[in-house]
């Protein structure tokens, strides 16, 4: 069922953190047309929700009205000029507006789309695609990205352009990723929809391959490659589910938070904290993904602009697809809905776009014993996920809360592959064959997560936390010792942070002003999944706008002004406006309000087994309680039924 209808999205938000509902969006265009003469010609990249300050939040009272606030983002096509706006939604006031002269906002959905149309319409594409023998242009896919800055060339860096790869459906609805034009590109000014350069570079015949995923295109190709049907698994929860929803307010077996969303990180996760001893202890003030890098290590022609800011450059929000149960989720669901908007401001609603669950996550904590016998608990888990599709590439974000306190975010890449046709004989330098005369480029995909932890309150320190070998001594006579050095992080400097496999790094966010039962610091781990350095050369364009992806972790003080770690506006910039820049400062990081910026994600090598479609790669960090709990805090997890009607192996005295 879907806990939202469109009569829900249109009221009056019930607290602070709630996501904009389609009368606030409207509210707010209406606005800045009426105060700022922001008629229909202009466009709006983006409308959020002004986040209140963590000291608004502490002074809330439940039954109040809450004061809010939106901010847009928005430019003028006749001239290129973008600009940003706080609206007061409570008193229908714009309250600041700041000229943002040569920077660019986000690309559209509206704009991706525009752009595929007016070139069907353009006679100087059919032209370059009949030279190529390709004439039909109904199953012609034109596939626009945004540029790097310091790629642009000279003569267009004042417009607002995109360049565009070509792609060919064999038949109606087959798969368009499957064919390259290559060597063929065209810019486009995105503010006029005009085309300003065809770039013809190279021609390579088509090879015969098999691109297609589809069951009607495949058996085409593949006749009679269908896998013997599986029988059924149910999952049923007859008494329903554990959790409880009100809104936007989620809790579960100690844990509660807000679910929230927005255009860019989609998927925000507010106020989460864990109910231990009768009140609840704070964790995380907020969890959300900052921005996606992925660059193409491929210097061709066709893949030397291929770098995405998934985040940045178009938006996770945007990219969100609605959640079909049975499919994309399984078991007893409940969804949550979105709103967004449109380029004009027009707000329209993704039907379930998260999704809330429980899984069974296998044995929890088990120990046999002689006398007292065996004692077993299975664990279960609470799962918040949504599904983004950035052209050919899928995304799927899980956030899965624990019954021990841990919490696990992993990531699931799935999709097409980028290919590209080779000359007969020729062999692929920087990427992999993945059918004949077609090979897959070499990428990596970078994820940053931003984690706003409070563990405990606000004061906190970030501890490098190392397993070091003692050497062989008169009191190590066996070379046998090891002990964990915790470094404490001070400074903004020695918070950029890298993996070090050889001492087992992690990183611990600590209160030092609050102790456990042991008179111990109370804290959260961050253990690192999937690391990876940039492999790229340092003077790279994408290094110089996308410094984030240089360290595995970047730990800055709190300031609700640094929300993006490669910059606000980051579409055609040259340089980075984000971590390398705040950073440069030195801030003291050390017992005070903390965010820890995460970097991880695929070093894409591709296999002939991702194609056609890839099966999904996946990866993940934890966050893990570390002191902050005295004992295991499952202990009170309750026995599981065997499926007979009694408990497994409870009793033990």
């Amino acid at each position: 069922m879907s806990e939202t209808s469109s009569r829900e999205t249109a009221a009056i938000a019930q607290h602070p953190l709630d996501p904009l509902t389609e009368s606030e969006i409207r509210r707010t265009v209406e606005t800045l047309r009426k105060e700022k003469g922001v008629d229909e010609r202009w466009r709006f990249a983006s409308i959020e929700l002004k986040e209140p300050s963590k000291q608004a939040l502490k002074e809330y009272a439940p039954d109040s009205r809450p004061s809010r606030e939106a901010v847009a983002i928005f430019w003028n096509p006749a001239d290129g000029q973008t600009y940003k706006a706080v609206v007061s939604l409570t008193e229908a006031h714009v309250s600041s507006w700041e000229h943002r002269p040569g920077e660019q906002p986000n690309v559209t959905v509206d704009e991706y789309q525009e752009c595929d149309e007016a070139l069907h319409r353009d006679p100087r594409a059919a032209e370059a695609l009949s030279r190529r023998g390709i004439t039909d242009l109904d199953n012609v896919l034109f596939d626009v990205w945004a540029y790097g800055g310091a790629l642009v060339p000279e003569q267009y860096r004042s417009r607002r352009v995109g360049w565009v790869d070509v792609w060919r459906r064999e038949r109606e609805a087959s798969n368009p990723y499957a064919h390259l034009v290559g060597g063929l590109h065209f810019i486009m000014d995105l503010n006029g929809m005009e085309l300003l350069e065809v770039e013809d570079e190279y021609r390579v015949g088509e090879p015969e391959l098999m691109g297609e995923y589809v069951p009607g295109h495949v058996s085409r190709h593949l006749p009679g490659a269908e896998r013997r049907e599986l029988k059924p698994l149910e999952i049923t929860q007859p008494e329903g589910v554990s959790f409880t929803l009100e809104g936007h307010e989620l809790g579960w077996q100690g844990w509660s938070m807000r679910v929230g969303f927005n255009h860019r990180e989609g998927l925000v996760l507010h106020t989460v904290g864990y109910e231990d001893g009768g009140r609840t202890r704070p964790v995380a003030h907020r969890m959300s993904f900052a921005e996606m890098v992925v660059p193409y290590l491929d210097p061709g022609v066709d893949h030397y602009r291929r770098t995405a800011f998934d985040i940045g450059e178009w938006g996770l929000g945007f990219m969100t697809t609605s959640l079909e149960l049975g499919c994309d989720c399984l078991g007893e669901i409940r969804y949550l809905d979105a709103v967004l908007h449109d380029s004009r401001g027009e707000p329209y609603e993704i039907k379930n776009a998260i999704c809330i669950h429980e899984e069974d996550d296998a044995v929890l904590w088990k120990h046999v014993d002689e006398r007292a016998g065996t004692e077993v608990r299975r664990s279960r888990r609470l799962v918040v996920s949504f599904h983004v599709t950035v052209a050919n590439y899928e995304y799927i974000t899980y956030w899965r809360f624990y019954q021990d306190g841990n919490i696990e975010c992993e990531v699931r890449a799935t999709g097409i592959m980028v290919t590209t046709p080779l000359a007969e004989g020729e062999e692929p330098l920087h990427g992999t064959l993945v059918d004949n005369r077609t090979y897959a480029p070499h990428h990596q995909h970078f994820l940053v997560a931003r984690l706003d932890l409070d563990v405990d309150g606000e004061d906190n320190t970030v501890y490098m936390s190392e397993s070091v070998v003692l050497p062989t001594s008169r009191e190590n006579p066996h070379g046998l010792a090891m002990m964990q050095r915790n470094t404490p992080l001070r400074t903004e400097e020695e918070g950029k942070q890298d993996y070090e496999w050889s001492t087992q790094r992690y990183w611990k966010v600590v209160n030092d002003g609050v102790k456990n039962g042991l008179g111990t610091q109370v804290g959260y781990k961050l253990v690192p999944g999937a690391c990876m350095p940039a492999m790229l050369d340092p003077s790279s364009p994408v290094l110089q706008r996308a410094g984030v992806i240089g360290h595995t972790l970047w730990v800055t003080p709190y300031s609700e002004k640094e929300r993006w770690p490669a910059g606000e506006l980051p579409t055609q910039s040259e340089t980075d406006t984000g971590l390398p820049e705040w950073t440069q400062r030195n801030r003291q990081i050390q017992d005070t309000d903390v965010v820890l910026w995460y970097v991880f994600g695929v070093h894409h090598i591709p296999r002939p087994e991702d194609w056609p479609v890839m099966p999904v790669d996946t990866v993940s960090f934890w966050l893990k309680p570390v002191g902050f709990f005295d004992r295991n805090p499952a202990l009170d997890v309750p026995p599981s039924s065997n499926g007979h009607g009694s408990a497994c192996h409870a009793g033990g005295q």
